[in-house]
This record gives structure tokens, C-alpha cells and sequence, in this order.
């Protein structure tokens, strides 16, 4: 089958597209994209205008400094007392108060602080929320108290008791335990028995006296005694005494240094 006419021989012609039939560009359409270009910089600059006004804002302004210090949480010291030792920079920028720095120094001069919160209080404030540490044994001291807490940590030195603290008398001196326990251990385990005393017998303790690390004596309201032997099997020896109290109403003596073997004896 022979091919058919070519382009020419049908008197066609093969038209070439030159560069003057091409589509024209709209007018305007060149350099459409250049405002792009400039977002870029304007982002940067509203950046740089942003974080140099929030820095002049917090360091160089009067909107965000020091005008007030608030003191909670005290009971025997005075927010006065805490406030002068704290020495917040009155009139600095919020942002510089270094507030571990007045953490530490309240710590350090004043013991009865057993723990200090100081945070900044937007816009013009500092917060000293302060937990003070409370006394659970009293070392008597020939007219003076030194406090101790529940850690056996001596922090006060007091002329006038608080009510319903028990005295501590270390009578230790001539006592052989002193070898092998110091003066420290035997606080630390007078105040593990006073702190595991049921409720309603630590309320009626008057006097925790230690003569060694295994005799422990509790001095109670009404003249009566409980010998307690040393801290081990505390919350024993506090339910053999509940028991034995109630069993025993007039007794005047109770020993419960044994828990399995209580006695109590005396009216």
C-alpha cells in the first residue's frame, strides 16, 4: 500500500513559531515576586524591635521593678525579722532579684527557717513563703531551751518554754554507751521516741530523759513513769502502752522496754 501525500505535496506548509508569536507578558507582571523578598527583613526587624523593647521593658523601664516584699507562713518570727535579713533590692528590675541567693542567706541566719520559697510576683512584687521548723524536745540548759525539731536538729535557743513540749535531759555522762554512740545518736534517738509516742501519751509527756542509748525514761503528768528502753520497736512498745494504760488505770510505773513482756506496777 504506498504511503500517502507528503506535507509539501499537498502544498502545506510547516509553520516555525518565532520569537514574535510567543504570549506578551501582562504589563506588570515583571518583578511580581519582588515584595517577597522583603518579607524576610521585615520579619527580622519586627524580631529584633520585639525583644529589644521586651529587654528595655524588664532592665531599663519603671513598669517591672521591686516595690513590694511579702512575707507568709511565720509564726514565731516576725515578716520584720525575715525581711531585713532577706534584703530584697527595693527598686531593682524584677528580673535581676537572685532569689536562690535570699533563699540561702535566710537558711543560713536564720535556723528557725526550715525551708524559704522566694518567687517573684508580677509586676512589682518578691514572695517569701517560709516554713518554720517546729520544736518537738526542749534540751534544758540551766535557765535557757535549745529547740529541736523532728530531724533532731537543734535550730533555737529560747529563755521561756513553749507549752506542751517535752524537756530532754541527756543524763549520759558517766555512761559507758557513750563509746559507741555520741551525744548526737542519743538526741536523734530520743527524738525517734518522741515521735513515735501515741498521741495521747506524748500530750501528758513532760520530760524525755536519756541516761543511755538503751534507757530511754518518759516523765508524765500525775507522777507517773514509762520506761521505754531504747527507740527499737517503737510502734510496738506505743501500742503495748496504749493497752497497758487502759488495763492498768492507777499504775504509776509502766516498762515496756520488753514489748512482749510488759509490767506495770505502783497506784
Amino acid at each position: 500500500m504506498a504511503a500517502g501525500p507528503t506535507t509539501a505535496e499537498q502544498g502545506g506548509t510547516v509553520k516555525r513559531r518565532g520569537p514574535s508569536d510567543r504570549q506578551p507578558r501582562p504589563e506588570g507582571a515583571r518583578g511580581r515576586f519582588r515584595p517577597l523578598g522583603l518579607l524576610p527583613v521585615l520579619v527580622a526587624a519586627g524580631v529584633l524591635l520585639l525583644a529589644g523593647g521586651t529587654v528595655w521593658a524588664l532592665y531599663g523601664s519603671t513598669w517591672f521593678r521591686v516595690e513590694a516584699v511579702k512575707t507568709s507562713g511565720t509564726a514565731v518570727l516576725t515578716p520584720a525579722q525575715v525581711e531585713a535579713v532577706a534584703a530584697v533590692p527595693v527598686g531593682a528590675p524584677l528580673v535581676t532579684v537572685d532569689t536562690e541567693a535570699i533563699e540561702a542567706r535566710l537558711r543560713e541566719e536564720l535556723p528557725r527557717i526550715a525551708s524559704v520559697d522566694v518567687f517573684r510576683s508580677w509586676p512589682h512584687g518578691i514572695g517569701l513563703k517560709v516554713t518554720e521548723r517546729k520544736p518537738v524536745l526542749l534540751l534544758d540548759k540551766r535557765g535557757t531551751f535549745t529547740e529541736v525539731d523532728s530531724t533532731a536538729v537543734p535550730f533555737a535557743t529560747v529563755t521561756t518554754p513553749p507549752r506542751g513540749v517535752p524537756r530532754l535531759v541527756l543524763d549520759v555522762a558517766a555512761s559507758p554507751s557513750l563509746r559507741r554512740f555520741d551525744a548526737d545518736r542519743l538526741l536523734a534517738e530520743a527524738v525517734r521516741v518522741r515521735s513515735e509516742l501515741p498521741d495521747a501519751i506524748a500530750k501528758d509527756t513532760r520530760v524525755v530523759r536519756v541516761s543511755s542509748y538503751d534507757s530511754v525514761t518518759l516523765e508524765l503528768t500525775r507522777d507517773r513513769t514509762v520506761f521505754w528502753g531504747s527507740a527499737e520497736h517503737g510502734p510496738a512498745k506505743a501500742r503495748v502502752i496504749t493497752a497497758l494504760m487502759k488495763a492498768t488505770p492507777k499504775a504509776g510505773h509502766f516498762d515496756v522496754s520488753a514489748p512482749s513482756a510488759p509490767v506495770s506496777s505502783g497506784s
